[in-house]
Formats: C-alpha cells, structure tokens, sequence
C-alpha cells in the first residue's frame, strides 16, 4: 500500500523530471506511433532504448499535457493494485485525462485499471520491456483495445544525425561496433551496455522468473552472444555448458528473447515439428552489446554484419527463417504465409566464395519461386542474371536505408 499524498508526490517529482528531460533527436517512427480513441497505445522494447524519450517526443507533438508514471521507481515498491483507485483520485483531482505509464506491468491486474480508463475516455500509452507478459495480460482484458508498436535502438540514419556526421566508410563501420543504444553513444562507456545485460538478466529475467541459478544464465548468455549467427539447440548446449535439463535451457531461451535481447530464426520448413527440432540461429538486438560482451567477436566483421542485417530485417518483420539445402541462404522474410525475400550477406563476394554465396541464394530463390534476390556486403555494388533470376549484390548502407523504419 501506498499513500495517496505519497503517490502524488512521486507524480509530481516524475512528470517534472520527465518534462524536463532533453528530447534528443527525433526519432524515425515518431510519425508511425499508433493512436485511437478508446485504445491503449503499448510501446514494447528492449531496457534503454528510448521508448520513454518517444513517448516524450510524442507527447511534446501530438499532445497536451499529460502525466507520466513510471512504476519501476524505488518509491512506488509498495505499489499494490488497491492503489490504483488513489491514482485514479489523483487523475480527477487534477482533471487529467492522458496517461503514460511505464513498465505498468510491474503491478498485477494493471490492464483491468486500464481497461476502465479507456471506457471513461482516457488517452493512455504505455510501454515496457517484457513482449510476453504485455500481450498475454492485453489478450486476456484489452483484446481488440490496443495498439502494439516496437522500438529499437537507433537505426543507422539515427545514429549518423546523434554523432553529427555524414554516411562514410569510417561512420558505418563505427555503428557496426557501436550499435544503437542512445546513452552509450553519447559516452562510450561500456559499463552502459554491461549493466544493461546483467539488468535484463537480473531483473527481467531472473527475479521475475524465480531462477535462482544466476550464473547459469549468465554463462548461457555470454555463449550465444558469443555465437552471434550460429545454428545453436538446446540438447547442444547442454553437454557444452553442464546444464542438466534440455527444457530449462529452452526456458531460458524463451525468457532472452521476451526480453528483447536475443532472437532465435528457425530453419524453414513446411513442417512445424521440424521447425522446432531444428536448431536455430542466434542473434543479438544490437552490435555494441556483441562488440563489449562477446568473447569472441573482436575482429569477426562479417558475423556483426549480419547481425545488423537481421536486426534492420526484425524492424519490419517478425516472421524470419534462415534456408539451408545443399547450400545456405542467411535469411528468407515470410509475409501472409509466402516467402517474398530472400537474403544473404556476405563481407564481400569475391572469387573464393562467390559459388557459396551466389549458389546458396538462388537455391532459396528457385525453391520459392522468387525473381530476385539480394547479397548484402559492405560496399560491394553489383548485379547479375542466372536461370531469368537477378541477383542484386548491394552495399551496407543501401540495405540499412531501405529497411531501418
């Protein structure tokens, strides 16, 4: 339980910090942030990559007023759900009828308050880190009353307006080891990214689920992020790292990727059994995560680049699979049950792996009937025909202006 005159003063100091806090630069999907009367608007993303500052940015554009409540704050821990009839009472007291709360999901039966609020009118936006627990708790009072968008760490052309630079060889390597994350661009402090993955793990992960084993998911972390693009499965795993359950590592996986911080693409196949039985490839949210905290990716470019591809890929699509045969396609995009992209990505194509490349995306091009395919490289620009299917080879920073929004 918690006082109402508490309550309202951690309101007051909240929204005046909030308020207060430096917008920074405008994001690209500011436009795209969905909004309806008598829906909730939910912002889901990783820790710290400004899904608060967005709803800053959105509120200084589309909005007057508002108050803003985040529930991870130290002087709301005895925050119960009896307590939202006070914060009601603030509401009223102050006539205020737009919301955003953050990480509300923190406080059972959360979406039964916000469901009364949308049918007195209330203008309300949430957002938070965990993708599972939002939409298990909207399907189950909210469905048919939300609106769902994702947000990531800073896109390339993001990344270039914050260092205040213009594309170059040189800035595009840089955001290959850097990656998006805001407060880390702006210092460079590692310790950012470092305290930011043992937060998810600890805090996300670890306290919400019960795991008392730490340094068991600690470990299992390091070694995927170390294995960025790499076939991985659960039954490998555990003869590598001593975990003595398959299911407890499949668990853990579930709990990484609701977290936002890995992604796990399965092989494609018809058939979902062998989807699941198959082991999937690895991937990080963000390539400055993999540049501090892997083992092994200090001179490893290739992997970082397609770790980028599929991120800038994970923007716009959720259904990724990779494709393998006699040869390999990194990754094919299914949209209303069809497969309408094929991509590989390579450093560079040249003589040595030009068969490998080539060979393994027109294989995925024939198999889904697909006319054109793409490589993606780091500055490579070409195009070739084989069998009346082109092959369009294209730089990095193409591929990253066509796929970031």
């Amino acid at each position: 339980m918690i006082l109402k005159a508490q309550l309202k003063s951690v309101i007051d100091s909240q929204n005046e910090n909030f308020i207060s806090k430096k917008a920074g630069i405008s994001r690209d999907v500011l436009p795209k942030v969905p909004h309806q009367e008598s829906f909730a608007t939910i912002i889901t993303g990783i820790r710290r990559c400004g899904k608060s500052t967005l709803l800053l940015q959105y509120m200084q554009s589309y909005l007057t007023g508002g108050v803003f409540l985040n529930f991870e704050d130290i002087r709301l821990a005895n925050f119960e759900s009896s307590d939202f009839s006070r914060f009601y009472e603030i509401l009223v007291e102050q006539n205020e009828k737009q919301l955003i709360l953050d990480e509300i999901q923190l406080i059972p039966k959360w979406e039964i308050f916000v469901n009364q609020l949308l049918r007195e009118g209330f203008k309300i936006f949430i957002s938070g880190s965990n993708a599972t627990m939002l939409s298990r708790e909207l399907g189950t009072h909210l469905t048919g009353r939300n609106l769902t968008m994702e947000l990531f760490p800073f896109s390339y052309p993001e990344f270039l307006r914050l260092k205040g630079v213009e594309n170059s060889s040189s800035a595009l390597l840089n955001y290959l080891e850097e990656g998006g994350f805001p407060e880390f661009l702006k210092t460079n402090n590692t310790d950012i990214l470092v305290n930011l993955v043992n937060d998810i793990l600890v805090r996300d992960i670890a306290i919400r689920h019960a795991i008392r084993d730490i340094d068991a998911l600690k470990k299992l972390t390091l070694y995927l992020i170390s294995n960025i693009g790499k076939p991985v499965s659960a039954t490998n795993i555990s003869g590598m790292t001593g975990f003595k359950s398959v299911s407890t590592i499949i668990e853990y996986f579930s709990y990484l990727e609701e977290a936002y911080l890995l992604s796990f693409i399965p092989q494609f196949s018809f058939s979902i059994k062998s989807q699941i039985r198959n082991p999937k490839k690895v991937y990080c949210i963000d390539n400055g995560i993999i540049s501090v905290v892997s083992k092994s990716f200090s001179e490893d470019i290739g992997r970082k680049l397609e770790n980028l591809v599929f991120v800038s890929l994970r923007r716009k699509n959720r259904d990724i699979f990779y494709f393998k045969d006699k040869g390999e396609c990194d990754f094919v995009i299914q949209q209303n049950d069809k497969i309408v992209n094929a991509i590989q990505v390579s450093y560079d194509v040249n003589d040595l792996n030009f068969n490998r490349e080539v060979d393994g995306l027109l294989e995925a091009m024939d198999f889904f009937d697909l006319e054109v395919g793409i490589i993606v490289t780091l500055n490579q620009k070409d195009s070739l025909e084989r069998n009346g299917r082109q092959v369009k080879i294209i730089p990095l920073d193409e591929f990253l202006a066509d796929f970031v929004v």
